[in-house]
């Protein structure tokens, strides 16, 4: 799967979610809430892949999933640039030190594994906007 059709599937499942949130008038601090890791597990089975087995992107107490992928995560599908005969597809915009580049190989993509960023609840308060695809309009290149 393309990093732009995830993107796009991503969205509208973030969207399908949000709308029934603001049918029940949830406020901006509940839809936060809602999202909390436990909380999605158990009442939106089909947000995440990893959800089926219990299992966090990534290793950390209060895990928030309004944000899923991080608005400082950029890519571009045919390619951003060449890297010594590579060719890189995605970047951190704020070169987190807890992200890198990775080789796969003749490709480079962002990796994210280690960066827990747009995870906390304080991040996602911050940057919040009912449209998730707002709030990562900078991702797409």
């Amino acid at each position: 799967m393309s990093y732009q059709s995830w993107f796009v599937q991503h969205a509208q499942k973030h969207k399908i979610i949000v709308e029934k949130l603001l049918e029940q008038e949830k406020t901006e601090d509940t839809i936060i809430d809602y999202f909390d890791f436990e909380n999605m597990v158990k009442n939106e089975p089909d947000f995440c892949p990893l959800y089926k087995d219990n299992k966090k992107c990534h290793e950390m107490e209060e895990l928030n999933c309004y944000l899923c992928a991080c608005p400082n995560f950029c890519f571009k599908d045919e390619g951003i640039k060449k890297v010594k005969k590579k060719v890189q597809y995605s970047f951190c915009s704020i070169e987190s030190k807890d992200g890198k580049q990775g080789e796969y190989g003749d490709k480079i993509h962002q990796d994210c594994s280690k960066c827990r960023v747009p995870h906390f609840k304080n991040y996602v308060t911050k940057h919040f906007d009912l449209d998730w695809k707002k709030i990562m309009q900078k991702c797409s290149l």
